[in-house]
This record gives structure tokens, sequence and C-alpha cells, in this order.
């Protein structure tokens, strides 16, 4: 019995490549391997939790946190690499974006790899490469070389979560890849709250050198523990079911209104995340004028607020889904509309007085959007507090036409009913 019900369960396809770094996408793009009755309806399977997931879970789970503090640490130093470097607002803001120079290239380029290659290994060797883009800084160093091993981690970090994501859902079956997906994001937010007052101690006891040292030294040790307890995952597509599963061009799929759904949406969370890892502590001391210390604190509190958000949020999906919800409520509203809000809170931000109210909506706002701060035109305007302000203003502009231009064209079960048909029909009549 337990043989049959393996047979009716299909398991990742052959054609997936490694989705982009945003956890709710994978909510959304999930659905591109759930089993479907004759009406192209998600059908759940009862098959078990392998042996071991959780264990691999938890390890991606600190794969991921690593992953963020190695983001997070420019921003947080930001201040003390301006004054020590003696560089201008445009040139940090070159040093910020250069993490993602080569991150969405190596991403693809990855997200093929790793559809033939095991992810213990692709994930082992991402780990050393950021290990080991972090080194050179312990030392003097200049700009440029600040410049070239950002641009080398963004590389290493760029396939990250789709390949973290990607080897999980060896582990689990469709149905229960909601939770362990969210899990995998919440280290994003706990590499934030733990990293951000650790890696802050040493940059104000010490200096910002020895922080880049530090995650240096936490990528090998995550390295080595992956060497030793990582495995690949037994939910792998067997040759019959690959033979019976329809084959969908990759042109078709990456047409489809779900997916280009996707990638918009997930522009507008990562125009904030990529600069929002650069200037969030900036803005905190400089903007608002809090010491380096104190900012190090507040700078953990909308990670520590969206931590909460992405959770519950998983938790919700897996709940709407087990309940019949379709995958368009239960994964694509649910993912589209906190960009939506968080946008027109974050939009209301510049026109507010009090600190304490400002860094309240901030909280909310980027919570609920995946920290989010865009401060691009600081050095060209009247202040820099205004300048400031109007990042706010573009970044929510941005989020609020991501989210209803995902809201609109998110539609994941409909997308596979009508691939597979697609892909079921005669090339010839």
């Amino acid at each position: 019995m337990a043989e049959l019900e393996v047979q009716r369960t299909r398991a990742v396809p052959k054609c997936r490549a490694a989705l982009p770094d945003t956890p709710w996408v994978a909510f959304v793009m999930a659905d591109q391997a759930e089993p479907t009755n004759d009406d192209g309806e998600a059908t759940m399977t009862t098959q078990p939790t392998p042996k071991g997931a959780w264990k691999i879970t938890f390890l991606l789970f600190l794969f991921m946190l690593v992953n963020f503090a190695d983001k997070i640490v420019v921003g947080l130093a930001g201040v003390p690499i301006m004054t020590e470097l003696k560089l201008e607002p445009e040139q940090f803001g070159l040093l910020g974006s250069s993490f993602f120079f080569l991150f969405s290239i190596a991403a693809i380029v990855v997200g093929f790899i790793v559809n033939r290659v095991a992810t213990r290994w692709v994930l082992l060797a991402l780990a050393l490469v950021w290990a080991l883009a972090q080194f050179p800084m312990v030392g003097t160093v200049s700009f440029t070389t600040l410049l070239i091993c950002r641009v080398i981690l963004g590389a290493g970090e760029g396939p990250a979560a789709s390949v973290a994501i990607h080897s999980v859902y060896k582990w689990f079956p469709d149905e229960k890849r909601t939770l362990p997906t969210a899990i995998l994001s919440q280290g994003s937010a706990f590499g934030v709250i733990l990293a951000v007052p650790t890696l802050n101690w040493v940059i104000v006891n010490y200096s910002w050198h020895y922080a880049f040292g530090t995650l240096g030294v936490v990528g090998l040790m995550w390295a080595l523990a992956w060497l030793i307890l990582g495995k690949e995952g037994p939910l792998v597509q067997t040759v019959a079911m690959a033979a019976a599963d329809p084959r969908v061009p990759y042109f078709q799929l990456l047409t489809s209104r779900t997916f280009i759904g996707c990638c918009i949406a997930t522009f507008g969370a990562y125009w904030a995340l990529s600069l929002g890892l650069t200037w969030f502590t900036p803005f905190i001391v400089k903007g608002l004028g809090f010491s380096q210390n104190d900012a190090g604190w507040i700078s953990i509190l909308p990670w520590v607020f969206g931590a909460v958000i992405v959770l519950l949020t998983g938790w919700t999906s897996q709940v709407l889904m087990a309940r019949g919800v379709s995958s368009r409520g239960a994964r694509g509203v649910l993912g589209s509309v906190p960009l939506i809000v968080g946008g027109s809170i974050l939009a209301v931000l510049p026109h507010i007085d009090g600190v304490g109210l400002q860094i309240a909506l901030l909280v909310v706002g980027s919570g609920l959007c995946g920290s989010i701060y865009v401060v691009c035109v600081i050095q060209r305007a009247g202040g820099l507090l205004e300048g400031f302000m109007t990042g706010f203003t573009i970044n929510a502009v941005v989020l609020i036409v991501s989210g209803l231009l995902g809201l609109l064209l998110l539609w994941p079960n409909t997308e596979r009913a009508r691939l597979n048909a697609q892909a079921a029909q005669p090339k010839f009549a």
C-alpha cells in the first residue's frame, strides 16, 4: 500500500529551476509540483515525511542565518566604513549595490546546476565562497578590495535560498512544505536578530574589520557541520515518474503569468531589501541621531516583527490549503497583500513627526515587506533627512505597484493546469 502511495505521489518536476530568494514565492510556485485530478484541481497526498527531514531543515535554517548575517554587516558598519575610507554617500551606495551585481545571474546559473548536481555539494561550495570572501576585510583594505569581495559574496549568496528550498523539498511531500519553507525563511530574520547585536558589539568595542572576520569563521563552522551531517533528500523523481509527467518547456514556464507575477512582486521586495540592508543603520545613526550602539538594537525590531509575520503566514497558508482553499487565495493573495499594506504604511512615514512614531511605522512597514529601506538620492537631496524620506516615498511606490501586479497575475494552480494541458497536446494536428 505504501509503495502504491509513493507511485501516486509526484515529486518535484524535472524542469523546475531554482526559485527566487523570497519565501512566499516558494509558497506560490510550489503548486507546480502538486498532483491534480482530471479537472486540474490540487489533490492532497498522505506520503510520510522521511526520517531526518527536520534535522536537515535545522541545518538549512542555520545556513540562511549565516547568509543574512553576511548581508547585513556592511549596512551595520556603514558609518565606520564611510568614516575610515572617507566615502561619499554615492560611493557607499555603490558598495551596497555591488553585492547584487552577480546575485541574480548566479542564482539562475546555479538553478540549472542543481537540477543535475546534488544540492549537498552545491550548498557546501556556496558556504565556502561566503566564508573566504570575508577574510580579506580583516586587515587594512581599500574601497576597491571591499567592492570586489562584496561582488564575490553576492555571487555566492544569490542562489542560497533557492538551493536551500530545493534541498528541503527533497525531504517533504508538497502538502507539508509550507511550514519548513517558512522556517527556512526565518533564518534570514534570526540571522539579523542574532547577528546585529553580536556584530555591533564587535564593531563598537574592536573594529568593523573583525566583524567580517567573525562571519568568515562562522561560515567555515557551518560548512564543516554540513560536510558531516548534510544529506540529499530521498524524495526525488524516478525515471518512471519523469516519463509519465508532461514535459513543459522552460519558455512556457518563464512566460506564464504566475511566474511573471512572482518576478514582479519579488522585484518590489528585493528593491527594498537590497538597499535596506545597506542603509538601515546609517539612517538610524545619521538620519535620526542615534548612537551606533543604540542603532544596533533598533535595527533588529523590523526583523523580530517580520519573523512573526512570515511564520504566521506560512502556517496560515498551510491551514488554508488543507481546508481546500485555492492556491490563488492561500498563496497568491496571501503573498501579495503584505507588499501593498507595507508600502502604504511606508508612504505615510515621511509625513509623520516624532521619532517614536516614525520607528513604529518603520517596524510595521518593514516587517510586513521584508526589511525595507530605499535611500538612493541622499547625496543629491536638499538635506540628509530629506534624502532618506524621498527614498521612503520611492520605495513605497515600487512596493505598492509590484504588490498590485502580483495580486493580479498570481494564479498558481490555474497556470499549472493550463501548462499541463498545452504539454499534453500533440505537436502536429
